[in-house]
């Protein structure tokens, strides 16, 4: 079960009523579109065309219920926080003036709200996530405990989502358009070679391959690279078996075990015996 986090979320921070004068939203103000400037730290990377078309038709029959959530930047310039997407149609729509409500924060709250933001109305794909999350760990030093306590989810999420990162470009590419789910990539990180990472994305996509049928997959591909390493080891212990043999002229076997092994080497005669040490002791 996720965990609650910053109260009753960014609800408590944009109000859903319309903005009013002054003195009943204090917070609120109206402001200029263009005094408006993007939020460098804005997790979300992907907005389709036909959602911002719809909003801004949204827009245009009832204005925008919701401010944004802007911060101070000097000389009447405010950074976005939170709402682009609302942000981007009131472009569109051709609204000149939003509500904004403004909050005093620094770099690192600036970046966590969107980021609360984005998750709890779902807008983000895995990989956004994954950035956020590692953008966090590097940039603010925050630890994975305390961005889950932060974001209201499990530390185990948290490291599932960073892991995506470690994904060669191309992967990570299908797991942002939605072609390959978190439960496919997790599969995928199963493998360490990138090449090989590659290789089973590929294959996902093209058969269409259930998570299930990925793992499956990859415990075959598991359980055939043991019996190569396996094959490889017999093969090169044979050599010197034959080695051995075609020296001591007797029938030798090597063993391997955790931390060694051993040698058997036969003889079936006191005579081979002797013979045998002889060799051996020069």
């Amino acid at each position: 079960m996720e965990k609650k986090a910053l109260g009753r979320g960014l609800d408590a921070l944009l109000p859903l009523a319309r903005v009013g004068t002054a003195s009943e939203h204090a917070d609120v103000q109206e402001l200029s579109i263009d005094s408006i400037v993007p939020n460098r730290f804005q997790p979300r990377q992907s907005f389709p065309e036909m959602e911002l078309v719809e909003l801004a038709e949204s827009l245009k029959q009832n204005g925008l219920l919701q401010p944004v959530l802007v911060r101070r930047k000097g000389d009447g310039i405010f950074e976005l926080i939170a709402g682009e997407r609302r942000l981007r149609a009131a472009k569109l729509a051709g609204l000149t003036k939003i509500p904004g409500l403004i909050r005093n924060c620094n770099d690192e709250e600036s970046m966590m709200l969107a980021l609360v933001e984005n998750i709890q109305r779902n807008d983000l794909n895995p990989m956004e996530t994954a950035r956020a999350y590692h953008r966090m760990m590097n940039e603010f030093g925050l630890t994975q405990d305390i961005i889950a306590q932060k974001v209201g989810r499990e530390r185990s999420s948290i490291a599932n989502f960073v892991r995506l990162i470690n994904l060669p470009e191309e992967v990570q590419q299908l797991v942002e358009s939605g072609k390959l789910s978190t439960g496919h990539a997790k599969v995928i990180l199963g493998l360490l070679a990138p090449d090989m990472q590659i290789k089973l994305a590929r294959q996902i996509v093209d058969a269409h391959l259930s998570v299930r049928e990925a793992e499956q997959i990859l415990s075959s591909e598991s359980t055939r690279r043991r019996k190569g390493r396996l094959l490889h080891r017999r093969s090169s212990l044979t050599g010197i078996e034959e080695r051995l043999q075609k020296h001591l002229g007797t029938k030798v076997r090597l063993v391997r075990g955790r931390r060694g092994g051993k040698i058997i080497i036969q003889y079936f005669s006191s005579e081979e015996l002797d013979g045998l040490i002889e060799r051996l002791l020069g």
